[in-house]
């Protein structure tokens, strides 16, 4: 019998292989997104709720990662309030609204939004917000979940509404390995981290001959000082967390 933690580096494996061979053009198309962005001054904003706010945190201010990321955060949107009123709150209309309203979003800016069910009222606003703004939008979602997830009050799935959308592969519910006649093993943060990190070296390699190269270097490598503190200073008035 196979045990469970290898049951669920297999089944994770081949998620990510999926995601690798078939989202593959999604993911460079995102990446030029962001390039066209980050030509015009714009900045990648990430927008989540509970644990797919893990993948705003992820994308910020981290070793070999892009120096033009802001996370979107608000107390409303993780779970400093408690569980109970972190569900309750990602589906209350206008949580989106506040969050985002603390940050100077424009047109040039990308806004990737973060939604395993691709169904809750805080993202699905989210993304109808920057539509409306004409701020270019990336939705990372689990189709299938979505196709089944019960809508909000807006009647829409996050696929339907955003520029791009790259399918995480995660089947409903997120867990993937069966114990005790349930599933435990969530997989979306995990595959939630490689799609934005794969956009992000596709990133990286279309912006390798700038002048200043947009990525930190870990803090404790050579270089990284003087590198790092040229990128804070070029987006410390427009990102708010640095």
């Amino acid at each position: 019998m196979k045990k469970p933690s290898k049951d669920y580096a297999s089944k994770i494996n081949l998620i990510l292989k999926k995601i690798a061979k078939e989202e593959n053009k999604k993911i460079i198309k995102c990446a030029n997104l962001i390039k066209n962005s980050y030509k015009r001054g714009g900045q990648l904003f990430i927008f989540g709720t509970g644990h797919s706010k893990l993948l705003a945190e992820e994308s910020f201010h981290r070793a070999g990662g892009y120096a033009a990321a802001c996370p979107v955060r608000s107390d409303e949107i993780n779970f400093s309030k408690g569980t109970d009123k972190a569900t309750e709150l990602e589906r209350t209309a206008n949580v989106a609204k506040r969050a985002l309203n603390k940050y100077k979003l424009s047109s040039k800016d990308v806004l990737m939004i973060v939604s395993n069910s691709g169904v809750n009222h805080a993202p699905v606003e989210a993304a109808i917000i920057a539509k409306k703004k004409k701020i270019k939008t990336i939705a990372l979602t689990s189709y299938k979940f979505s196709k089944q997830a019960p809508l909000s009050k807006l009647k829409k799935r996050l696929y339907e509404i955003c520029d791009i959308y790259i399918d995480n592969k995660i089947p409903p519910g997120d867990a993937v390995v069966g114990i005790n006649k349930m599933m435990v093993g969530p997989a979306s943060t995990i595959t939630g981290s490689f799609i934005l990190n794969s956009i992000l070296v596709e990133v990286a390699n279309l912006l390798k001959n700038e002048k200043i190269f947009p990525f930190y270097i870990s803090v404790n490598m050579p270089g990284a000082k003087e590198n790092n503190d040229k990128l804070v200073k070029k987006y410390k008035k427009s990102n708010p967390h640095l």
